[in-house]
């Protein structure tokens, strides 16, 4: 009966929380930022070189002034804006607005060169956007079971995810799983400077009292990505070097999406499910998306020649992944990609913290985050496919502008945080070392998750030693904790597992 009663009483919470947030998804000004959130991004998405993480960490400090709702919208807007918007250089210039377009080259630049641009554009739009909707429904639909997983997390389940996290990013990311460690440790290392968290000591600040505060996650936001990638993006003079003839059919591309509805469902399943893996990210969705209907479709396809479920595909995939990518990030506070952690970011800057608050006391913010991206998504609908026609503009813009903007813009937002000149040198010097990070193949997202996460993963070991009376065993008691126990394994599997690999294939080979 008690039991009954009980869950009886989280589905009223649930309820109300979700006719709360509602509300305030639909309430002035939060819809207002939304929307500016999505045209920021699909302009932003549009330029390569610059895509959802610059943008999210240029407009992360001036977030400060609005409510914590607003900002998180505002945030998650440009992230999945900027999921449509990459696919605009994609097509047009075969120079993807964003890593997650590139799939979207493979078939989308030849339609363009066959003269069908805009049916190719009318396709993204509307995979990308209808999907998207989708997917946000089902976020809704699943967040009753989030609840209950998110509630059996206690302090040590959540230091070891954060390890876990950082292990994963590792291992999924591009490059050696040494390079991948090394860095997840150095913003760990570099989390750590000022003063310590349960105690007042001063730590690696060198007698500067403008350190005691520590490295501003958010002034490493802006460096990593920004900055680092604006030093990148000055090689370049022009977003594009020619003109792109805009011909085809509007209409005949909606039209076409609906013609393959099984890639469109499919395509969507894969990029929530992907999303959902910390690490994976909207790239390797849309490139599996991408390769599983190029197998699936082989006896009739002519994928890299401008097969229209080529766009379909990839494009279908990418906002879902945005959805997918969400419940880690919100759950446990781990995210799997760049505009994720700025994300967390603003989550953690605007006294917003991942796990049981979100699914508890704050239940309507989440609920109003998600009713947002299903609403999001028909302003994606309506907007990218009134700009179509003009779409090539937007690639003609010359680097010598858009460079001086966003680097003032980044050393503007950092002092804003702090009014501290040392945030701003912390601009300065991670994105030169992002910047390198990149040339020499080192996990700029496993540093930034460091930076990020290091603090929430320091609290709370010291918080479960507290608890367990300083034993160790705490994170691995199979009894007591079964879930430490599992999440202990989980990362030493990860982390040993590609170095035992070839020892264990030897013996079995031997055998």
């Amino acid at each position: 009966m008690g039991v009954e009663i009980l869950i009886e009483s989280q589905q009223v919470l649930q309820v109300g929380s979700f006719i709360e947030g509602l509300e305030l998804a639909v309430s002035w000004p939060v819809i207002g930022w939304m929307v500016v959130g999505l045209l920021l991004g699909i302009v932003l998405g549009a330029l390569p070189g610059i895509g959802s993480p610059v943008g999210m960490a240029i407009i992360l400090p001036l977030t400060l002034p609005l409510d914590a709702t607003s900002a998180i919208i505002l945030l998650a807007s440009i992230y999945s804006g900027a999921m449509f918007g990459g696919s605009i250089a994609a097509i047009l210039i075969n120079a993807p607005g964003t890593e997650s377009a590139a799939a979207t080259t493979l078939d989308g630049y030849p339609m363009a060169k066959n003269g069908l641009a805009k049916n190719a554009l009318a396709i993204a739009t509307t995979a990308s956007a209808l999907n998207g909707f989708l997917a946000a429904i089902v976020l809704v639909l699943i967040s009753p079971i989030l609840i209950g997983v998110v509630l059996a997390f206690g302090s040590p389940e959540y230091f070891l995810l954060a390890i876990l996290g950082i292990s994963l990013i590792t291992i999924v990311t591009q490059g050696s799983i040494v390079k991948g460690i090394v860095a997840g440790a150095l913003g760990f290392m570099i989390s750590t400077i000022g003063t310590g968290i349960l105690s007042p000591t001063p730590r690696f600040t060198f007698g500067q009292f403008g350190l005691y505060d520590g490295i501003s996650f958010v002034a490493a936001l802006i460096g990593m990505f920004a900055f680092a990638e604006m030093m990148k993006l000055a090689a370049q003079d022009m977003i594009a070097e020619s003109d792109v003839e805009m011909t085809g059919s509007i209409k005949d591309g909606v039209m076409t999406v609906f013609k393959y509805p099984k890639t469109t469902i499919k395509a969507g399943v894969i990029g929530m499910l992907i999303g959902m893996i910390p690490g994976s990210g909207a790239t390797t969705s849309t490139f599996v998306a991408y390769a599983e209907e190029a197998r699936s479709s082989a006896a009739d396809g002519f994928f890299g020649e401008g097969d229209p479920r080529g766009v379909i595909a990839p494009e279908g995939a990418n906002n879902p992944t945005v959805s997918g990518s969400l419940v880690p990030t919100l759950s446990f506070g781990i995210p799997g990609s760049g505009s994720t952690a700025v994300l967390l970011g603003g989550l953690l800057m605007h006294g917003l913290q991942p796990g049981p608050g979100l699914f508890g006391d704050q239940l309507h913010i989440t609920y109003a985050l998600f009713i947002s991206l299903f609403l999001g998504n028909i302003v994606i609908v309506l907007v990218g496919l009134s700009v179509i026609p003009y779409a090539s503009r937007i690639t003609e813009l010359d680097t010598d502008v858009i460079i001086p903007v966003v680097v003032v813009l980044s050393f503007i937002g950092a002092y804003t945080l702090n009014q501290n000149w040392y945030d701003v040198g912390a601009v300065l010097a991670l994105g030169v070392l992002g910047f390198y990070m990149v040339r020499y193949n080192y996990s700029v997202i496993a540093f930034v998750l460091g930076i990020v996460l290091g603090p929430i993963a320091e609290e709370n070991f010291f918080r479960s030693l507290q608890i367990s009376g300083g034993s160790y065993t705490i994170f691995f008691d199979p009894i007591n904790r079964p879930l430490s126990f599992a999440l202990t394994l989980a990362t030493l599997a990860i982390l040993l597992g590609p170095f035992l690999k070839p020892y264990i294939d030897r013996k079995l080979g031997r055998a």
